[in-house]
């Protein structure tokens, strides 16, 4: 009798740790990020699941090619139940994605952070940064702040080639296009302006050679070098010389990334839940503390080292994009710069 009463209770105990583990839900989460961010992420995830013991995380991260492979899990309906996604792509997976309009609290966020990761009125994610280009000015080349363009070029010509950085890309000219006033998709002033820049104030490609413009910057060869937040605690760990960071003296883009759910997601209370501590005050203080990105809740960003980056989001606009946007890109760049 004792012997079945026994095997009773051992095949009880064992259908309960069976129907514990069988409640345990767990959601994947996809992101791109440096090695710092990957790290932040693990210990917020670790925090999470000790406060959440039915969920569990499935990490994947993605450091290269992140929305090609987003767009084949997409495809293969093996979407994350949680993504991690910016304003620029955004569009092209909106009507994939959850609408989280009405579950977000808005007063905490910068209003141009959601702005830029709505489309159609609709907010498909919740804002984790803010991104703006700013210049990251070398004191012992340049020491004069320009109000505007044309105080910049009356600079420049006292400083010569090398006054400034220039890169072959769209995106760092959309704070010229956007100072100018003309369509970000359709720059006819503007283009010739800041195409002017190489060779005049910037160097050539050749002259840059195996090296990069930030790697110039830092080895004191630039006096100005337009590029965001993400530079920071680079510039700040290798530069020697005396440096500090100014506003470009003009309007620049507004950029924003988020967490978004996917909207085929089997688990949208979970994904929602864990997006919500992602979100979270003490989560977006672990981010400021890497220095790599500009919180988009209002509450940490005024925590920030270095205001000048809060300064840029006044001086910001959170451009217009859609479905065509990087194929736009893409044949801008081949028609202005190849």
């Amino acid at each position: 009798m004792l012997k079945k009463l026994l095997i009773l209770f051992i095949c009880s105990f064992l259908l309960c740790g069976c129907n514990k583990r069988d409640k345990i839900t767990e959601i994947t989460f996809s992101t791109w990020g440096s090695v710092t961010e990957v790290k932040i992420l693990n210990k917020i995830i670790d925090d999470f699941e000790k406060d959440n013991p039915d969920i569990r995380i499935q990490f994947i991260h993605i450091p290269q090619n992140y929305f090609q492979k987003i767009h084949l899990l997409f495809a293969s309906s093996q979407a994350p139940d949680v993504i991690f996604i910016n304003n620029l792509y955004l569009p092209q997976y909106a009507s994939k994605l959850e609408d989280l309009t009405n579950l977000t609290d808005m007063q905490v966020y910068y209003p141009e952070s959601l702005t830029a990761l709505s489309y159609k009125g609709k907010l498909y994610a919740v804002p984790r940064d803010i991104s703006n280009l700013v210049f990251y000015r070398n004191k012992d080349i340049i020491d004069k702040t320009p109000k505007n363009l044309e105080e910049l070029i009356g600079i420049l010509d006292k400083t010569g080639k090398y006054g400034i950085s220039y890169e072959r890309d769209v995106y760092f000219m959309f704070p010229y296009v956007l100072t100018m006033g003309e369509d970000i998709f359709n720059p006819q002033k503007s283009l010739k302006f800041y195409k002017n820049l190489e060779g005049k104030y910037a160097p050539f490609p050749s002259e840059i050679g195996s090296s990069t413009l930030a790697q110039m910057f830092m080895d004191g060869k630039i006096g100005l070098y337009l590029s965001g937040r993400w530079m920071y605690p680079k510039i700040s760990e290798r530069a020697s010389f005396n440096w500090d960071v100014i506003t470009f003296p003009g309007i620049v883009q507004l950029d924003s990334s988020g967490w978004a759910i996917a909207k085929d997601s089997k688990h949208k209370r979970e994904a929602m839940k864990f997006i919500q501590y992602l979100s979270s005050e003490s989560s977006s203080r672990y981010f400021l503390e890497t220095g790599l990105i500009v919180p988009a809740r209002i509450d940490t960003a005024s925590e920030i080292d270095n205001k000048v980056f809060l300064d840029a989001i006044e001086k910001s606009k959170a451009i217009s994009i859609d479905k065509n946007y990087r194929k736009n890109i893409d044949r801008m760049n081949r028609e202005f710069f190849q």
